[in-house]
């Protein structure tokens, strides 16, 4: 970084080293060209090429900026010729005689003490120092002048030495005719004004009473000089004055006639003419005006506001380098000393004077390109002494120059800060810091000192920085977030044609992350000075411009896709990441960074992934259940469907499932154990509903046993009763066969359909056990999975399924048994089995035709269910044969010698399930066989003791209330040797007059239904 003051002396200075070609083009001048001139204003107005407009307020548009120089300039020259002192001179050591002498010119001839005094710069600049500014480190040595500068005469010429008067010409690029011109007319007015000062005196005025036009070398000049004074009266009396001035003052009607009449014809000046006199006059009038009417003493024609202003902001320029536009110059405080001397004829103190080199020194910075960070520092030194003018002022008029300048610099700062992502990089971030700091001073003397609404809050409340620095990063990064959305909005765009293109939301989370990261490394240390959590509201600001996007692009999805989860994941991470910035930065804070959180409401992107999951799955369940019911319709159950046996839609159901499942845990969300439970349970919950749609219909054991007839008592038996009870039908046949019609004309309810049934249920049940497998293996590959996700099996088993399977093979087995025995086989059974005699109805054909059954039963179910189907054929004929015997109904009756036959018959049906040890085992035979070998022996029992054992029995269960009439015991349906109602069904059986007599005396049982 350029120091403001080079590290040389005067005779070092860059200015000098190109003053030859500085003199040339001044010299050139002289030769009396407007042109040369007017170039002359070009360069001076050039060099600052892109300053800003200057807050102080606008001119009329007919002043030019040349026209402003050379009116401050002489301002300047007319001030310092009053100036006392002793005139100091500075002769080089290597200097001749006669250079010690040099002969006078008009200049040195004119010019005061103060502005003959040279230049040593033999002290450290006291300016330099207050503004913090380095000085050079030749400073001590003196000012030399190189050869060709001005003040030099060059190689063998005369040599005199440059003075602060002369410094100023070249600074602000004034010829030495125009300078020689401005001296002679002030010696001029010193000789005929002898004691009167400059203040009393409106200087235009009296220039224009001192030249004619045979004082310039043309005409043009001369009317071009005469106009620009002009114009100037009619600025500093008319346009801006010091007092506010009526356009209907006759004063100054006469005065812009005058001056308007000139502007197009020239006047004669000059000469104490009749035309000079009438602009005396008037001009006089106006510059002694006061506030209560009154003429005064001293003249006021370049003190109003804002020409004061610009001319003196143009004096101040004057203190910068011509050809190093970055540099103060060494001489400043020399300099500066004698344009503080125009004071008094323009109106300016020393509170205008801060403010005024403040805008100076921050301008220069600006228009200068913006690499000199010390001149933005002096900028910022001097307003703190801006701060210390305004604590001790109300001046109505200084408040609104104050708030104009101030709000000019903070304009520019603050253009820059409200996006310093866009404006600041690792090339200039030391500027950074000097902007922010310019801005906060500026901001604090708006804000404390002009701003009323603070005034009535209490200081303690306000912290200006702060707030300054809040409201600069939550813009800038609002502005930095839009620009990196539509950067990955392109991106998108560019990517389209790519396989699997990252969602623009993924990709912003992306960016987003980049962006807080280099804001945490970048930025924030440097605003951290201003701002404790720099960091944490940038980050904060960042999570509520993305939660904005994420909030619409939730509320636009409508079910789980690969971007949505994509998206959402991206947005869990960023916001992770965020927190953890925004923690980080919070922890010396008071709060701990609860503010900073409280700004940072949870995305809630898992709770968002976890509803279109959940929707996913409801979604994968309605399809499902909707797919059972409409194949279950189709379904026949038809035992060749495959070799397996078992129902082609339970494949599909099986697939089904497996597909969710792998689709479920391919899903790229982090929670699959967590919302594995509810896929689980919806798959289980169709599961169930498809088995219990498998067995729906099928029937049961009690849809297949008939109806118990009522009880009748038997007549001794005949071959003729024999032989009409054969042929008679049974009395409860009817009511059998319509329990059961459902059955009969379905073929999807036959026997080998109902094996089908079986083997799908328990083919499910050994699948579910591999599924179940299969989800343990799934969530080891998970992610986000925890050892405790599959060490236990909550959620990840079916709860409803298997045991719906196991209860289903059940009802189907025992449906299939007692279909099998009281409807397939009924003709056999009921309708044949002991009817009329039991020696020619005896069991043989329903073995027949009971093993034909058996072996297409024994082939179609699978083998590991075959046990349990056989078995529960076995029971429901064990069960069969003892209805056949305790209620067969009057078709049936058995006398003590059919006992051997029925024991028989029973042993050949024990046979054909032990099929001589190929069949069922025999301890389950015989678990089942336990009732009908409890109760056989009653049939061959004598009658005499049966009704004395029923009695008995009888009595013991009913107590005393037996004693005077037996009651009639109900029928539990549990056959028992020790049951009263078995006992009382063999006596109704028994073909035996005893027999028959007991129950007609005790129960009035009829003969017939």
């Amino acid at each position: 970084m350029a120091s403001l003051f080079r590290e040389r002396s005067l005779g070092q200075s860059k200015r000098e080293s190109t003053t030859g070609a500085s003199s040339r083009f001044i010299s050139s001048s002289s030769s009396g060209s407007s042109a040369a001139a007017a170039a002359a204003a070009t360069v001076a107005t050039m060099t600052i090429s892109s300053s800003l407009p200057s807050p102080f307020g606008n001119l009329t548009p007919t002043l030019s900026a040349a026209d402003l120089r050379d009116t401050a300039y002489e301002i300047f020259v007319a001030a310092c010729r009053t100036s006392s002192g002793k005139p100091l001179t500075y002769i080089p050591s290597n200097s001749s005689s006669q250079d010690r002498s040099p002969s006078p010119s008009p200049s040195s001839l004119s010019s005061s003490p103060s502005m003959q005094r040279s230049l040593t710069s033999t002290a450290a600049s006291k300016m330099k120092k207050a503004l913090g500014l380095r000085s050079g480190s030749n400073s001590g040595s003196g000012s030399k002048r190189s050869e060709g500068s001005p003040g030099s005469g060059g190689k063998g010429g005369n040599k005199r030495p440059l003075t602060v008067g002369e410094l100023m010409r070249v600074q602000m690029r004034v010829s030495d005719t125009t300078d020689s011109r401005i001296r002679r007319a002030l010696l001029r007015i010193a000789a005929g004004q002898v004691g009167k000062r400059i203040e009393l005196m409106v200087l235009p005025l009296e220039l224009l009473q001192q030249f004619k036009s045979s004082d310039f070398t043309d005409q043009q000049e001369y009317e071009a000089w005469q106009k620009r004074n002009l114009k100037i009266l009619e600025a500093g009396l008319l346009l801006h004055p010091h007092l506010p001035l009526d356009k209907s003052n006759a004063a100054y009607q006469r005065l812009q006639r005058i001056i308007n009449g000139a502007l197009d014809r020239p006047m004669e000046t000059g000469r104490n003419n009749e035309a000079m006199q009438a602009l005396r006059s008037v001009v006089t009038s106006l510059a002694a005006r006061s506030s209560d009417g009154s003429l005064m003493e001293s003249c006021h024609w370049a003190d109003g506001f804002p020409l004061n202003l610009r001319l003196y902001e143009i004096l101040l320029e004057a203190c910068f380098d011509g050809n190093d536009e970055t540099s103060i110059i060494e001489e400043v405080d020399e300099l500066m000393e004698l344009i503080k001397k125009t004071w008094g004829i323009l109106g300016i103190n020393q509170m205008l004077h801060n403010l005024c080199f403040s805008w100076v020194l921050f301008n220069r910075f600006v228009a200068t390109g913006q690499v000199e960070i010390d001149l933005l520092c002096a900028a910022d030194s001097q307003l703190a002494e801006v701060a210390k003018d305004v604590k001790s002022t109300k001046d109505p008029m200084y408040s609104n120059i104050l708030s104009s300048t101030l709000s000019s610099i903070l304009g520019w700062a603050e253009k820059r800060l409200l996006a310093y992502h866009d404006t600041f990089n690792s090339g200039n971030i030391d500027l950074l810091q000097s902007i922010i700091s310019l801005a906060v001073s500026a901001a604090r003397i708006l804000v404390e000192d002009i701003s009323n609404e603070y005034r009535r809050k209490r200081r303690g409340e306000v912290d200006v920085a702060r707030n300054r620095v809040d409201t600069y990063i939550r813009s800038s990064i609002r502005t930095a977030f839009a620009q990196i959305m539509e950067k990955a909005d392109s991106s998108r765009r560019a990517s389209r044609n790519q396989q699997n293109p990252l969602p623009v939301l993924a990709i912003l989370a992306k960016d987003v992350g980049e962006l807080a990261s280099k804001e945490k490394g970048f930025f924030s240390p440097i605003l951290k000075q201003w701002h404790p959590l720099a960091a944490g509201v940038a980050v904060a600001t960042l999570h509520a411009c993305y939660g904005n996007e994420l909030k619409q692009f939730i509320s636009g999805i409508t079910e789980l896709t690969p971007d949505a989860v994509q998206v959402l994941r991206a947005a869990d991470k960023l916001e992770k990441d965020l927190v953890q910035i925004a923690v980080e930065d919070s922890v010396d804070s008071d709060d701990g960074g609860k503010a900073i959180i409280r700004e940072m409401p949870p995305y809630e992107a898992e709770a968002a992934i976890a509803n279109l999951i959940k929707i996913w799955i409801k979604a994968r369940i309605d399809r499902l259940k909707e797919w059972v019911d409409r194949n279950l319709q189709q379904e026949v159950w038809n035992p060749q469907a495959n070799q397996e046996g078992f129902a082609p839609s339970a494949v599909e159901v099986l697939r089904i499932i497996d597909e969710s499942l792998d689709a479920y845990f391919r899903l790229p969300i982090p929670m699959h154990p967590a919302l594995l439970p509810d896929l689980m349970a919806g798959l289980d919950r169709c599961l169930q509903y498809y088995i219990t749609k498998a067995k729906s219909g099928c029937g049961s054991r009690n849809t297949f046993i008939p109806t118990m007839p009522a009880l009748t008592r038997c007549t001794t038996t005949t071959k003729f009763q024999g032989v009409w009870k054969k042929k008679e039908k049974p009395t409860n046949s009817q009511r059998r066969n319509s329990q059961v019609a459902t059955m009969n004309g379905d073929n999807s309810f036959g026997i080998p359909q109902l094996c089908v049934r079986i083997n799908t249920l328990h083919r499910i049940r050994m699948e579910l056990e591999v599924v179940e497998k299969r989800i343990i293996t799934h969530l080891r590959n998970s992610e986000s999975a925890q050892v405790e996700d599959f060490s236990n099996g909550l959620g990840k088993k079916f709860e409803l399924a298997p045991a719906a399977c196991l209860e289903g093979v059940q009802q189907l087995s025992e449906a299939l048994g007692y279909k099998v025995i009281f409807h397939d086989l009924s003709h056999l059974l009921w309708d044949g089995l002991y009817v009329g005699e039991p020696s020619s109805s005896r069991i043989e054909p329903l073995l027949q035709e009971l093993e034909q059954n058996l072996t297409v039963i024994s082939d179609t179910v699978h083998e590991r269910v075959r046990t349990r189907v056989v078995a529960d054929i076995m029971r429901a004929s064990f069960d069969g044969f003892l209805i056949v015997l305790f209620a067969g109904g009057p078709s049936r009756a058995f006398s003590r010698q059919d006992s051997q036959i029925i024991g028989e018959d029973f042993k050949s049906l024990k046979d054909l399930f032990w099929a001589n040890g190929d069949g069922l085992p025999a301890e389950l035979i015989n678990k089942f066989s336990a009732t009908v070998r409890d109760v056989l022996p009653l049939f061959q029992t004598d009658t005499e003791s049966l009704i004395e054992r029923f009695r008995r029995l009888t009595m013991e269960t009913y107590g005393s209330s037996a004693k005077s009439r037996l009651p009639l015991p109900p029928t539990s349906g549990q056959w028992s040797s020790t049951d009263p109602n078995t006992l009382l069904r063999v006596l109704c059986y028994r073909n035996d007059e005893a027999a028959s007599k007991f129950l007609k005396k005790t129960y009035n049982l009829p003969k017939k239904l």
